[in-house]
């Protein structure tokens, strides 16, 4: 069976439904302290002089989501290690039986996953304090410019405290950023790292379990919609160890003994993942090449476009966003409205899967709730 990092990406989604749901339990706990209260001339001290309670219900929040966070990436990583090696021995098992019963040997796991799970652990621990900041912050800026309003006469405290929560609920809780310098909202920014790590805890496992057999040599398969990182490497065979560079390779025949045949490889796996290849939301699979028996398919055509499938997760933030203006709505009207466009872009995004073949994913449409 290939592996790739998308046969686990619902494990990384588990871990960033965690998060995504903090951060609705925030801007409705911030909404709810704020709509106390609102016509009471006394409004803005009262607001202010809660600071302190405001806080010490969102740092318990926080505690609760790092200790379920803690272990839920830990479990994934596990998880998905697994998977990366149930998925060599099955592929393994339908050619050669000594090969599988080598591949099925065990092998040890536990610094392995340590590592990968620890990695994600360090790259999010700046969340919990950024979470608190922004959801604090942001309860200051809407009691500043709704107090300030009706002095100005530009708007009534209702509508300038909508009007910053709207600000609040549009952009979520963010200002994330990766080695790139690329920012990030808090639930794409904590997925991305899980998928980073889920989908490498997969392909490492693979990689150790054919190893364990004695294969060298894997293939790349085709993927729909890929990337231009990614398209150089379709249909390729690699080398697991071997040094980076094309070459021409005469191995053993996978099936027929003292036979040898000659093998075009594209270069080493490690290559071709420091150019992106198995990057998150990365759709390639690879599998076990056997010199003479494997066949390399032909090209196949792609239902749509990569450009395509990013206009569409562009369109699922749009529908998160919305929902989120929903639940930080103050009154019926400003919650009528924001449902309103929630329900725009999801027309949108079935034009656009009518219109391209690409599969509608309801999952990504959808706010996680807290448990």
């Amino acid at each position: 069976m290939p592996v790739s990092p998308a046969m686990a990406e619902d494990l990384a989604i588990a871990v960033a439904d965690l998060y995504e749901a903090a951060e609705g339990v925030l801007i409705e706990k911030i909404t709810r302290a704020l709509a106390e209260g609102l016509n009471s001339p006394a409004w803005a001290e009262l607001k202010l002089a809660a600071v302190g309670n405001l806080q010490a219900a969102i740092d318990d929040i926080l505690a609760a989501l790092q200790l379920d966070a803690g272990g839920a990436v830990h479990q994934a990583v596990t998880e998905a290690y697994e998977r990366g090696q149930q998925a060599a021995v099955a592929e393994l098992g339908a050619v050669a039986v000594g090969q599988a019963a080598a591949a099925a040997t065990a092998l040890p796991t536990a610094p392995v996953v340590d590592r990968l799970a620890r990695a994600v652990i360090d790259d999010t621990g700046p969340v919990y304090l950024r979470m608190l900041r922004t959801t604090m912050d942001a309860y200051r800026d809407v009691v500043s410019k709704a107090a300030a309003a009706p002095l100005l006469g530009a708007q009534t405290r209702r509508q300038a405290a909508q009007s910053a929560l709207d600000q609040f609920a549009n952009r979520g809780i963010t200002g994330f950023i990766d080695s790139r310098g690329h920012g990030w909202e808090l639930r794409s920014y904590v997925e991305m790292a899980m998928r980073s790590a889920v989908g490498r805890a997969a392909v490492e496992a693979h990689s150790d379990r054919l190893g364990a057999a004695g294969i060298d040599l894997v293939l790349v398969s085709e993927a729909p919609e890929e990337c231009e990182l990614c398209r150089p490497w379709e249909r390729k065979i690699l080398s697991r160890t071997g040094a980076p560079g094309k070459r021409e390779l005469q191995v053993e025949h996978a099936t027929e003994d003292g036979q040898s045949v000659s093998v075009k490889v594209s270069g080493s796996l490690a290559e071709a993942r420091r150019a992106g290849l198995m990057h998150p939301n990365c759709r390639h699979t690879v599998s076990a090449y056997l010199p003479g028996a494997t066949r390399i398919p032909k090209a196949q055509p792609s239902r749509g476009t990569y450009e395509q499938s990013q206009q569409q997760r562009y369109l699922e933030r749009q529908v998160r966003k919305w929902k989120r203006r929903a639940a930080a709505a103050l009154d019926d009207d400003a919650r009528r409205k924001a449902n309103v466009s929630v329900r725009t872009y999801q027309a949108r995004i079935r034009e656009l899967t009518a219109g391209t073949g690409l599969p509608r994913k309801p999952h990504r449409e959808q706010l996680a709730t807290a448990r």
